[in-house]
C-alpha cells in the first residue's frame, strides 16, 4: 500500500487517535473542565485529583500518538494498535468491575459505551484482524 495515501484501517485510525489526542488535550489543559463537564459524569468516580487527570491524560495521549502513526505506516501497525488496543481494553475492564460491583451505577454502562467500551472492542478488533493478516505476531 502506497504509505501516503490512507486505506479503511488508517482512516479509522486516524480518526480515533484524533478523538483520543483531543481528549488527552483536554485531561492535560483543563482536568478540571474535563472531570466537570465530560458527558459521563467523572464526578461519580470519586473526588478530583488533578494529577490523576492529568496521569490518564498522558496515557490517553499515548494512545492517540500510536494510533495516528499507524494510519499513516501500515508496516508498524501490528505493534501499534496492539498496545493501543491493551490500554483501552484494560480501561474498559476497570469499568466493567466498577459497575459490577456496584462503584458504578448501572446506567454507567450506557454512558461509557461510546467513548470506553467502544474504542475498546474496536482497537482489540482491529489488532487481531491486524495479526492473522500478518499470520503471526512480528518478532
Amino acid at each position: 500500500m502506497n504509505e501516503r495515501r490512507l486505506d479503511g484501517f488508517g482512516w479509522l485510525f486516524l480518526v480515533m487517535g484524533a478523538v483520543s489526542v483531543a481528549n488527552a488535550l483536554w485531561m492535560l489543559v483543563g482536568p478540571m473542565h474535563w472531570y466537570t463537564d465530560l458527558p459521563t459524569t467523572a464526578p461519580h468516580t470519586g473526588p478530583f485529583n488533578p494529577h490523576f487527570v492529568r496521569d490518564i491524560g498522558c496515557a490517553f495521549l499515548t494512545v492517540g500518538i500510536a494510533l495516528v502513526w499507524a494510519a499513516r505506516a501500515p508496516h508498524f501497525r501490528v505493534p501499534l494498535v496492539s498496545i493501543a488496543a491493551v490500554f483501552l481494553g484494560l480501561h474498559a475492564l476497570l469499568h466493567v468491575w466498577d459497575t459490577s460491583t456496584g462503584a458504578l451505577d448501572a446506567h454507567h454502562v450506557w454512558l461509557d459505551l461510546p467513548g470506553v467500551y467502544l474504542p475498546a472492542i474496536v482497537t482489540a478488533w482491529a489488532a487481531a484482524t491486524l495479526v492473522r493478516r500478518e499470520g503471526a505476531v512480528p518478532s
